[in-house]
């Protein structure tokens, strides 16, 4: 028994020294490496040549529109202005004719109108001009006018003419003889005068219409006419007819 265990150290004592042996190659070789590798003397590499760099341009605001055309916040952002036109002022539109009354002859209906106030009477069918406007229709309230294309609607009341000769100042009231000094206080005024009774313009059918101021009555006979005056919703329609 004790010559087994004699025999057993001595394979452990073995063991051990080679264990030490190699482990003392092993530094030795990789010491042998470092030295070998700090010893080395490594060449430089060469730097490349210097180049020079480009000449770079001044920054330009056009360079930019690219970021207007297509800024996140505003979905119509773009570099084209549009310039929106300024739409003309409506033409205003002239004063309405005046209408004097109506005359109803074989059917036919003829409205006396004139362009304005002392302006000369005239015979307007449906469908005749009368300044600017031309006559659509005319019955016993209202009167249909076409303007620019337009219709304009009026009652007959707005239409007519109302207007009425001034009175005479109260100091021009005294008679005056031709070389303009005022007239002895005996002097009777010079009767004004009246209009003659004879027709006025033709509105057709060989008729004519009465001119303003006519007061001769019903009847009265002037050259080849007779004036004849009819009753009607607009009044009295007076009109000279061939004898």
């Amino acid at each position: 028994m004790k010559r087994k265990l004699v025999i057993l150290d001595l394979v452990l004592v073995i063991a051990a020294g080679a264990v030490v042996w190699r482990l003392r190659d092993d530094w030795l070789a990789a010491r042998a490496r470092e030295l070998a590798v700090l010893q080395k003397q490594i060449r430089p590499t060469p730097l490349p040549p210097m180049v020079a760099s480009p000449n770079v341009p001044p920054v330009a605001a056009a360079s930019y529109a690219v970021i207007a055309e297509k800024m996140l916040f505003a979905k119509d952002r773009n570099p084209n202005v549009v310039v929106e036109a300024v739409a003309a002022p409506p033409k205003p539109m002239p004063a309405l004719p005046v209408f004097y009354g109506v005359m109803n002859v074989l059917d036919d209906t003829a409205a006396i109108m004139s362009e304005k106030t002392g302006a000369r009477h005239q015979s307007v069918r449906p469908g005749d001009n009368i300044g600017p406007f031309k006559l659509i229709a005319i019955d016993r309230e209202e009167i249909t006018l076409e303007w620019e294309g337009k219709d304009v609607t009026r009652k007959v009341e707005e239409l007519i003419d109302r207007s009425t000769p001034e009175p005479p100042a109260a100091g021009n009231s005294a008679p005056r003889n031709q070389s303009g000094t005022p007239a002895p206080p005996g002097a009777a005024a010079a009767p004004a005068k009246v209009a003659t009774a004879e027709p006025g313009v033709d509105v057709g059918n060989h008729l004519r219409a009465c001119q303003a101021g006519d007061t001769s009555p019903p009847g009265t006979v002037s050259g080849s006419y007779k004036k004849v005056v009819t009753p009607t919703p607009f009044g009295d329609s007076c009109r000279w007819e061939p004898i």
